[in-house]
């Protein structure tokens, strides 16, 4: 029996390096990878922009209440209301003004001249006014005719933002019925 060496190379040479559906199998996988995390980036994004209108607008909309409310209750009577303005005579005689603009989205206070935005970005809002006696059965009250009779005031508005130039994030409707306490004559 004859014995002859008929390669000196190694068996395995064949199986060193990417073949090339290996190679277009990695780089699918990788570009998977990518796509993915770039999509939770923008979700992240996204979220955390929702999330910091939605603490703005709240806040907005508080500090909005707190000082409409303050004024109405320190107010000694309504000169004029209608849906989208309220002027009221101040605790020192001046007339105070609240406007709603519906093409610049804001709510103005004006006192002395000086007129200043204390809401911004809002769809709507109206102001309606009433009386302090309820209607039978219920937490509603009934609407008053002219101002000299206006003991309460009603304040409804609806603000919301975008992101990315859509329109998104809206802040849940504000509503306050404000009493009037400083009234006089009553």
């Amino acid at each position: 029996m004859v014995c002859k060496i008929t390669s000196t190379k190694p068996a395995r040479r064949r199986a060193a390096g990417f073949a090339m559906t290996e190679a277009l199998f990695a780089a699918g996988v990788t570009t998977l990878m990518v796509v993915v995390l770039c999509n939770f980036i923008m979700f992240s994004s996204r979220s955390f922009a929702a999330l910091y209108n939605y603490v703005d607008l709240d806040d907005d909309n508080r500090v909005a209440i707190d000082r409409i409310t303050r004024d109405v209750r320190q107010a000694n009577r309504v000169k004029s209301a209608n849906t989208s303005t309220l002027v009221l005579e101040d605790a020192d005689g001046l007339d105070l003004t609240y406007a709603y603009n519906t093409t610049q989205r804001t709510l103005t206070r004006t006192k002395a001249g000086v007129t200043e935005v204390i809401l911004k970005e809002c769809d709507r809002l109206t102001f309606t006014m009433g009386q302090r006696n309820a209607i039978n059965g219920t937490y509603d009250i009934y609407e008053t005719a002219a101002p000299a009779t206006c003991k309460v005031v009603n304040v409804s508005w609806l603000c919301s933002r975008g992101i990315f130039g859509l329109k998104e994030n809206t802040e849940s409707v504000q509503t306050a019925r404000i009493v009037i306490r400083n009234q006089k004559g009553t």
